[in-house]
């Protein structure tokens, strides 16, 4: 598995794909961009996780 991005990685208006709540056990990813990051650590193990422009919160697994 890819090695999931750290904080310094992600900017605002970053395209990601996130993996959202109700998805982690299916590990459905949802692409968007980014427009708040929500986690404060530079690392976390689930990943970074943000707020898309679409709404959706969700872990950051890939920057696309």
């Amino acid at each position: 598995m890819d090695k999931i991005p750290s904080r310094d990685k992600i900017r605002i208006g970053t395209n990601v794909l996130i993996v959202q709540k109700q998805d982690q056990r299916t590990g459905v990813l949802t692409a968007g961009i980014v427009k708040r990051i929500l986690t404060s650590s530079n690392f976390h193990p689930h990943g970074i996780k943000v707020e898309l422009e679409s709404g959706k919160i969700g872990r950051v697994q890939k920057l696309s």
